[in-house]
């Protein structure tokens, strides 16, 4: 089999493939991700060096010529939104090109990228069929099982996370759902259909974007009030059915993403979702307001803004994880620096020549500073230790914590 793309959901599915002790092609098409993993790095710190050296059934390769060699492929890569929030599906698409060249009769395709309902078949198997020659559910077949990787998480896995399975027919997806089973510790559920499957996949980020911008919209209101939101929160939590979400900023390569996907498909049926986008536009905000709360913290301190320093810990999307993908912490970072502050940006976590490439912005190698304003982005562990009091510039120096992660006594505000 060949596993098309070997980043935060491929190359964690390969490895369990090539355990189960399938013969696995890893193909990505960046030569610098296939030479890291040959040496044992792996940039995302999904598999440590002693993982990766373990993996002796896998050929990680850039070569395209490669997958011809394989009657089984797995596409695992990325689905992201253009600047107008709309689905871009060129990775996609442009990975069943390069699977179609080298598909023969009888091989199976599966996609575990997260797509609106009817993507697969709608938009994916044509591209397959026009680049093959072949005919599809007569000479090849395609599955779906979506992926459900938790980048950073060292507890939940590919192989103890259940999966959602289906095939294009009955019979493969009985296949697929035995292929997957090889290599789980958990049951897998049969979808009835793919579209089934896709759209199971897609509200599930959907539920917790929606759920993540309420408790947003609190945070706004009860902020007007002069009330604690974490307190409230605190209190709520005390029923037994109250949903223990935060406020905070919403990113990733799926909760930021993937509504948009759907949102796009149903405006194409001729139905104009009102709830999803609200929330989506909730959440989209929240950096701006979080950097406007810091900035009116500074002006009654009567602090000049065009004279402050501010450092922002944490660029990634999550905590303890490298991943910057559709991180929303650079939206506090460029308003603060549109009004004038002067930015440092510290992650112990995150790659400085990604971060550079992707929001042009270079990351602090060490503290050397004190600053008027500090912001807690993120929660990683290595922030748990950090003497905030050392690197503020003196006892009036805003400390906004986004996270809720500083005792209560040190911050200035939090959300």
């Amino acid at each position: 089999m060949a596993v098309v793309g070997l980043g935060y959901v491929g190359l964690p599915l390969a490895a369990a493939f090539s355990k189960a002790g399938h013969k696995v092609i890893g193909f990505d098409t960046s030569q610098q991700r296939i030479e890291e993993l040959q040496s044992g790095i792996d940039a995302t710190q999904e598999l440590s060096t002693k993982a990766l050296e373990s993996l002796t059934g896998i050929d990680f390769t850039a070569k395209e010529t490669s997958l011809q060699n394989a009657d089984i492929y797995i596409i695992t890569v990325q689905t992201p939104i253009d600047k107008d929030k709309k689905p871009d599906l060129a990775p996609l698409l442009t990975a069943s090109k390069t699977v179609g060249r080298y598909l023969q009769k009888n091989n199976l395709v599966i996609y575990e990228s997260t797509v609106y309902p009817g993507c697969t078949e709608e938009d994916c198997v044509p591209v397959l069929e026009k680049a093959s020659g072949l005919q599809f559910n007569k000479d090849f077949y395609c599955g779906y099982s979506p992926e459900r990787v938790n980048p950073g998480d060292k507890n939940r896995n590919v192989t103890n996370i259940r999966k959602v399975t289906s095939g294009s027919t009955p019979k493969i997806a009985d296949e697929v759902d035995a292929l997957y089973q090889s290599i789980l510790s958990v049951p897998t559920h049969k979808a009835s259909s793919i579209k089934i499957a896709e759209a199971s996949k897609i509200i599930e980020n959907t539920q917790r974007d929606l759920n993540i911008s309420l408790i947003n919209e609190l945070a706004l209101i009860f902020e007007k009030m002069n009330i604690d939101t974490l307190e409230v929160l605190e209190a709520a939590e005390t029923k037994w059915n109250f949903l223990p979400f935060r406020p905070g900023l919403v990113g990733g390569h799926c909760i930021g993403v993937d509504p948009y996907y759907l949102t796009y498909k149903s405006e194409q049926l001729g139905y104009a979702p009102d709830v999803i986008l609200s929330g989506r536009k909730v959440n989209d905000t929240m950096g701006t307001h979080i950097a406007q709360r810091i900035l009116s913290h500074l002006k009654k301190n009567e602090q000049s803004i065009k004279q402050s320093k501010a450092l922002v810990l944490g660029i990634t999307f999550k905590e303890n994880c490298p991943d910057i993908r559709n991180s929303r912490v650079i939206d506090v970072v460029k308003e603060l620096q549109k009004e004038g502050v002067q930015v440092d940006v510290y992650d112990p976590q995150a790659q400085p020549d990604e971060v550079q490439k992707t929001f042009g912005i270079s990351l602090i190698q060490s503290i050397q500073h004190t600053y008027e304003a500090i912001v807690l982005a993120v929660g990683h562990d290595e922030f748990k230790t950090l003497d905030i009091s050392s690197i503020r510039n003196d006892s009036k120096s805003v400390i906004f914590d986004v996270k809720g992660f500083l005792p209560r006594s040190l911050t200035t505000d939090r959300l």
